[in-house]
């Protein structure tokens, strides 16, 4: 049973949910191959060779996957799964943006249908997935003679180094011209990043304004060395950009330490956290839904109670 991880990176070395995505395939027991497309990307390639677990990396180096675009990345992963002469049983990507962009193409024109975002591994063909907003879990099995996967990064630890796979050319494909990257905006932050932050300070409805939000919680992250995050009710008001928003039409986090402020709680705001290792609520509400999935909860007005623990810290 031969596995393929297709790899998000930035071309110098491997984004954290590969290595995720890499202790999932490890579960199902096969051959791991791994497939790093960019351009000038002989960093990640690297990366990837050192990951315990991987027997095989396949570099394909092209202009036109610099920027990872979704179709030129879907036709490349389906040719190698169609013309490299090994049977792969299995395609795994991470349940990000880059995974969420690529796989359901690739599935597609593989006709078979995508496993999306599995939090275990029961059987070659059995996996475990959440649903109605992580409030309930299934269990499906598939038939299909590929299964595309996609995998929620927080259910599985990284993998880690150790391993001397070999690096093989893969040959490149057309540039399909579908689609350009035009530009890119990106939230500038000396904070680490959000996915993947052991640490995070969130903030709600309740902070009122993006000005409070800002006086409120920077000093506190700043002092816990921690990402900011927010609910999605926060960003709809225009207090801070989406990507700090954090829930099921956010990002999914499970970090060490998650403090939720002047955050009610929301069923799809706690899809996105309710992972984390100790979670921290401070809301003036005592009913808020927050402290039901909370390991510690203080009720009280947050404009007294979040300075006091930014000066007591």
């Amino acid at each position: 049973m031969a596995i393929l991880v297709i790899a998000e990176h930035d071309n110098a070395g491997l984004k954290a949910a590969t290595l995720n995505t890499v202790t999932a395939a490890a579960a199902l027991g096969g051959e791991i191959h791994l497939l790093v497309a960019g351009q000038a990307c002989d960093g990640a390639c690297a990366a990837a060779a050192r990951l315990a677990g991987v027997t095989k990396v396949l570099c394909a180096d092209a202009a036109h996957y610099a920027d990872a675009g979704a179709e030129n990345l879907a036709a490349l992963v389906v040719s190698a799964v169609r013309d490299s002469g090994t049977a792969y049983t299995h395609l795994l990507a991470p349940a990000t943006t880059f995974g969420k962009n690529v796989s359901p193409r690739v599935a597609a024109l593989l006709d078979v249908a995508q496993i999306s975002e599995i939090v275990a591994v029961e059987s070659a063909d059995t996996f475990v997935r959440p649903i109605y907003a992580g409030n309930a879990l299934a269990t499906v099995q598939s038939s299909d003679p590929i299964k595309v996967i996609t995998v929620r990064t927080t259910a599985f630890d990284a993998a880690g180094e150790g391993g001397s796979a070999a690096v093989e050319a893969l040959a490149a494909g057309p540039d399909l011209g579908k689609s350009k990257l035009v530009g890119r905006e990106l939230t500038k932050s000396e904070r680490p990043e959000l996915g993947a932050a052991k640490t995070i300070v969130s903030g709600g409805r309740g902070l009122g304004s993006g000005d409070n939000y800002r006086a409120i919680l920077e000093p506190l992250a700043d002092k816990l060395g921690a990402a900011m995050g927010a609910s999605r009710a926060a960003v709809d008001a225009g207090f801070v950009p989406n990507d700090y928003q954090v829930g099921q039409t956010g990002k999914v986090v499970a970090p060490q330490l998650y403090l939720a402020v002047g955050i009610s709680g929301a069923i799809q705001h706690l899809a996105g956290m309710k992972d984390s290792k100790v979670i921290v609520a401070i809301n003036k509400d005592p009913e808020a839904p927050i402290f039901q999935v909370a390991d510690y909860g203080l009720v009280g007005d947050l404009f007294e109670i979040v300075p006091q623990l930014t000066a007591a810290i």
